[in-house]
């Protein structure tokens, strides 16, 4: 049988508040969370595994929209691969643009603390 975890053993796995749990599922990206007889939620591994994926969406900075988009094509199954492809490539893509910006940015950061480290030893 499978490891069945309640609420807020996930949150303490995810670091993704009970609040949080709670929205996602309410807002459709997290489906088919089961419960039990009194209407407790029951996550598995599987429900861990796509938590930690939102999470990386939401790290690098897709907007929600395109997660509930992207949530709602993985729960239609297969016939979605496509689309959900595209959608990463092109989150994949605005992902790697801001990388290239942030290294710009890192490197003129790092001549100006050259810069001063000069200045301090005149």
């Amino acid at each position: 049988m499978e490891n069945v975890l309640m609420i807020k053993e996930v949150a303490n796995i995810t670091g993704v508040s009970v609040h949080t749990l709670r929205y996602y599922e309410k807002i459709g990206l997290l489906s088919h969370i089961k419960r039990d007889e009194n209407g407790y939620r029951q996550y598995c591994e599987g429900d861990l595994s796509w938590i930690a994926f939102l999470l990386r969406l939401r790290k690098t900075g897709m907007p929600m929209i395109q997660m509930k988009q992207f949530s709602g094509l993985r729960s239609q199954g297969i016939l979605t691969a496509s689309s959900r492809r595209k959608l990463l490539e092109e989150h994949h893509s605005n992902v790697q643009e801001e990388i290239k910006e942030l290294e710009g940015n890192l490197q003129e950061i790092q001549k100006k603390i050259a810069y001063y480290k000069e200045l301090e030893k005149q």
